[in-house]
Protein backbone atom coordinates (compact mmCIF):
# COMPACT_ATOMS: atom_id res chain seq x y z
CA UNK A 1 0.00 0.00 0.00
CA UNK A 2 1.42 3.42 -1.16
CA UNK A 3 0.66 6.48 1.10
CA UNK A 4 0.55 9.40 -0.59
CA UNK A 5 1.58 12.71 0.57
CA UNK A 6 -1.90 13.98 1.01
CA UNK A 7 -3.64 11.41 2.65
CA UNK A 8 -0.24 11.31 5.19
CA UNK A 9 -1.59 14.80 5.83
CA UNK A 10 -5.39 13.77 6.29
CA UNK A 11 -4.51 10.84 8.32
CA UNK A 12 -2.00 13.00 10.81
CA UNK A 13 -5.07 15.54 10.62
CA UNK A 14 -7.81 13.46 11.94
CA UNK A 15 -5.44 12.48 14.64
CA UNK A 16 -5.18 15.88 16.05
CA UNK A 17 -8.81 16.81 15.60
CA UNK A 18 -10.16 13.43 17.37
CA UNK A 19 -7.06 13.85 19.95
CA UNK A 20 -8.65 17.54 20.52
CA UNK A 21 -12.38 16.11 21.21
CA UNK A 22 -11.82 15.34 24.21
CA UNK A 23 -10.28 19.02 25.30
CA UNK A 24 -13.33 20.00 27.75
CA UNK A 25 -13.71 22.76 29.73
CA UNK A 26 -14.94 22.21 33.40
CA UNK A 27 -13.55 18.60 33.39
CA UNK A 28 -11.30 17.05 35.55
CA UNK A 29 -8.80 16.28 32.76
CA UNK A 30 -5.95 18.92 34.67
CA UNK A 31 -6.24 17.05 37.95
CA UNK A 32 -5.89 13.16 36.30
CA UNK A 33 -2.40 15.31 34.13
CA UNK A 34 -1.48 17.01 37.47
CA UNK A 35 -1.33 13.80 39.52
CA UNK A 36 0.15 11.56 36.45
CA UNK A 37 2.99 14.68 36.10
CA UNK A 38 3.47 14.69 40.32
CA UNK A 39 3.62 10.44 39.70
CA UNK A 40 6.40 10.65 36.42
CA UNK A 41 8.47 13.20 38.62
CA UNK A 42 8.43 11.29 41.48
CA UNK A 43 9.53 7.80 39.80
CA UNK A 44 11.98 10.21 37.41
CA UNK A 45 13.63 11.20 40.21
CA UNK A 46 13.86 8.27 42.10
CA UNK A 47 15.32 5.96 39.14
CA UNK A 48 17.75 8.88 37.69
CA UNK A 49 19.47 10.79 40.71
CA UNK A 50 20.92 13.29 38.46
CA UNK A 51 17.89 14.67 37.01
CA UNK A 52 17.06 15.99 40.62
CA UNK A 53 19.77 18.56 39.80
CA UNK A 54 18.28 19.42 36.39
CA UNK A 55 15.05 19.98 37.48
CA UNK A 56 16.20 22.57 40.21
CA UNK A 57 18.77 24.08 37.71
CA UNK A 58 15.73 24.25 35.22
CA UNK A 59 13.61 27.28 34.17
CA UNK A 60 10.74 25.03 33.61
CA UNK A 61 10.01 21.67 33.23
CA UNK A 62 7.11 20.37 30.22
CA UNK A 63 6.06 16.80 32.11
CA UNK A 64 4.33 14.57 29.58
CA UNK A 65 3.59 11.29 31.72
CA UNK A 66 2.31 8.96 29.26
CA UNK A 67 2.87 8.61 25.45
CA UNK A 68 1.73 6.50 23.01
CA UNK A 69 3.24 5.50 19.91
CA UNK A 70 2.16 3.38 17.85
CA UNK A 71 3.04 2.62 13.50
CA UNK A 72 2.38 0.22 10.72
CA UNK A 73 4.25 1.80 7.91
CA UNK A 74 2.64 5.26 9.04
CA UNK A 75 2.51 6.01 12.87
CA UNK A 76 1.96 8.43 15.35
CA UNK A 77 1.83 9.67 19.44
CA UNK A 78 -0.16 11.07 21.26
CA UNK A 79 0.02 12.19 24.70
CA UNK A 80 -0.88 15.46 27.42
CA UNK A 81 1.14 16.39 30.23
CA UNK A 82 1.85 19.80 31.79
CA UNK A 83 4.42 22.96 31.89
CA UNK A 84 5.94 23.67 35.69
CA UNK A 85 7.62 26.66 36.19
CA UNK A 86 8.85 26.73 39.88
CA UNK A 87 7.03 23.42 40.84
CA UNK A 88 3.95 24.91 39.89
CA UNK A 89 1.84 24.02 36.65
CA UNK A 90 1.27 26.89 34.35
CA UNK A 91 0.16 25.50 31.59
CA UNK A 92 -1.06 22.14 30.00
CA UNK A 93 0.27 20.71 26.22
CA UNK A 94 -0.77 18.04 24.21
CA UNK A 95 1.74 16.25 21.70
CA UNK A 96 1.60 15.03 18.02
CA UNK A 97 4.06 13.41 16.21
CA UNK A 98 3.28 11.30 12.88
CA UNK A 99 5.74 9.76 11.10
CA UNK A 100 6.01 7.48 7.53
CA UNK A 101 8.37 5.08 6.65
CA UNK A 102 9.30 1.13 7.40
CA UNK A 103 8.23 0.75 11.19
CA UNK A 104 6.17 -1.39 12.87
CA UNK A 105 4.74 -1.70 16.66
CA UNK A 106 4.28 0.01 19.51
CA UNK A 107 4.91 1.81 22.94
CA UNK A 108 4.65 4.06 25.83
CA UNK A 109 7.39 6.37 27.44
CA UNK A 110 7.41 9.43 29.74
CA UNK A 111 9.82 12.38 28.94
CA UNK A 112 10.63 15.56 30.87
CA UNK A 113 11.51 18.52 28.72
CA UNK A 114 13.96 20.62 30.85
CA UNK A 115 14.43 23.75 29.59
CA UNK A 116 17.64 25.57 30.75
CA UNK A 117 17.50 28.90 29.82
CA UNK A 118 14.67 31.92 30.55
CA UNK A 119 15.04 32.45 26.65
CA UNK A 120 14.32 28.58 25.97
CA UNK A 121 11.28 28.76 28.48
CA UNK A 122 10.06 31.78 26.95
CA UNK A 123 10.54 31.32 23.20
CA UNK A 124 7.86 27.67 23.68
CA UNK A 125 5.33 29.50 25.58
CA UNK A 126 5.05 32.53 23.27
CA UNK A 127 5.01 29.78 20.02
CA UNK A 128 1.74 28.66 18.76
CA UNK A 129 2.55 25.35 18.46
CA UNK A 130 6.50 24.53 19.18
CA UNK A 131 8.30 21.99 17.31
CA UNK A 132 10.84 20.05 18.45
CA UNK A 133 13.63 19.67 16.70
CA UNK A 134 17.84 18.99 16.57
CA UNK A 135 17.99 21.97 19.04
CA UNK A 136 17.68 19.16 22.04
CA UNK A 137 20.12 17.34 23.87
CA UNK A 138 18.60 14.20 25.09
CA UNK A 139 19.46 12.37 28.21
CA UNK A 140 18.73 9.17 28.20
CA UNK A 141 19.96 7.08 31.26
CA UNK A 142 19.36 3.21 31.10
CA UNK A 143 20.45 2.68 34.89
CA UNK A 144 19.55 4.94 37.86
CA UNK A 145 23.35 6.03 38.42
CA UNK A 146 24.04 6.43 35.03
CA UNK A 147 22.91 10.58 34.14
CA UNK A 148 25.87 11.40 32.08
CA UNK A 149 27.76 14.11 34.18
CA UNK A 150 27.68 16.25 31.15
CA UNK A 151 24.30 16.64 30.76
CA UNK A 152 23.69 18.49 34.38
CA UNK A 153 26.43 20.74 32.58
CA UNK A 154 25.40 21.38 29.22
CA UNK A 155 25.00 24.65 27.28
CA UNK A 156 21.92 23.14 25.33
CA UNK A 157 18.85 25.38 26.06
CA UNK A 158 16.58 21.98 26.22
CA UNK A 159 17.50 18.73 27.76
CA UNK A 160 15.09 15.62 27.04
CA UNK A 161 14.67 12.84 29.18
CA UNK A 162 12.75 9.73 28.23
CA UNK A 163 12.16 6.73 30.09
CA UNK A 164 9.60 4.47 31.26
CA UNK A 165 9.71 2.61 27.54
CA UNK A 166 7.33 -0.55 27.20
CA UNK A 167 5.87 -2.02 23.80
CA UNK A 168 7.86 -3.63 21.12
CA UNK A 169 9.50 -0.77 19.40
CA UNK A 170 12.46 0.37 19.31
CA UNK A 171 13.63 3.76 19.78
CA UNK A 172 11.84 7.05 21.65
CA UNK A 173 12.78 10.43 19.72
CA UNK A 174 11.29 13.78 20.33
CA UNK A 175 12.01 15.59 16.56
CA UNK A 176 9.44 16.23 14.42
CA UNK A 177 6.98 16.34 17.77
CA UNK A 178 4.91 19.59 18.06
CA UNK A 179 3.32 20.89 21.67
CA UNK A 180 0.30 22.71 21.42
CA UNK A 181 -1.40 24.45 25.03
CA UNK A 182 -4.70 23.08 25.51
CA UNK A 183 -7.31 23.36 28.37
CA UNK A 184 -7.97 20.08 29.96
Amino acid sequence: MMMTRRSFTLALGATALLAACGNGIGGSGAATIDARVDSTLSQMYSQFPGTVDLGQKAAGMLVMPLVTEAGLGVGGAYGRGALRVGGATVDYYSMVRGSGGLQIGAQQYAHVLFFMTDDALNNFRRSPGWAAGANIEYATPERGDTLAAETTTSLSPVIAVIFGQSGLRLGATLEGTKYTRIIP
